[in-house]
C-alpha cells in the first residue's frame, strides 16, 4: 500500500501532467483552426497540410486519452482506490506507478489485458 505523501506525489505529478496536456491541446486545436483559414494554392500545400493535420489529429487522440487516464487516476486518489489493479485488485508496484502514474492494471494483468485486446 503507498504512503501518504507518495499518494502526495503522485497526485502532484499526475496534476502537472494534466495542466501540460491541456495546454498542447489547446494549442493544437488552434493550429488546426488556423490551417483550415490557410488559402492552399497548389496541391503540394495541400499535401503538406493534410500530412501535418494527420499528425496533429493522432497526436490529439493520443493526449485526450493520456488525459482521460489522468483523470481517472486522479478520482482514484481522492476515493483512495489509485495504485489497486482493476482486474486482480492487487496493489500495482511503486515502480511502475512511477513509470507510468496512471497504470490501472498491474503488470500481470496488463499483459493479459492486451493480448486480450490485440485479438479483437
Amino acid at each position: 500500500m503507498l504512503k501518504k505523501e507518495e499518494l502526495q506525489a503522485f497526485n502532484e505529478k499526475l496534476a502537472v501532467r494534466k495542466k501540460q496536456i491541456e495546454k498542447n491541446l489547446a494549442g493544437t486545436e488552434l493550429e488546426l483552426d488556423g490551417m483550415r483559414d490557410l488559402e492552399l494554392n497548389d496541391e503540394g500545400d495541400f499535401a503538406a497540410a493534410s500530412a501535418e493535420t494527420v499528425v496533429d489529429s493522432a497526436i490529439l487522440t493520443q493526449q485526450r486519452k493520456e488525459l482521460a487516464e489522468i483523470e481517472l487516476a486522479l478520482d482514484k486518489i481522492k476515493k483512495g482506490t489509485y495504485g489497486i489493479c482493476e482486474m486482480c485488485e492487487e496493489p500495482i508496484g511503486k515502480k511502475r506507478l512511477e513509470v507510468k502514474n496512471f497504470a490501472r492494471f498491474c503488470i500481470t494483468c496488463r499483459e493479459i489485458n492486451e493480448k486480450g485486446q490485440s485479438k479483437k
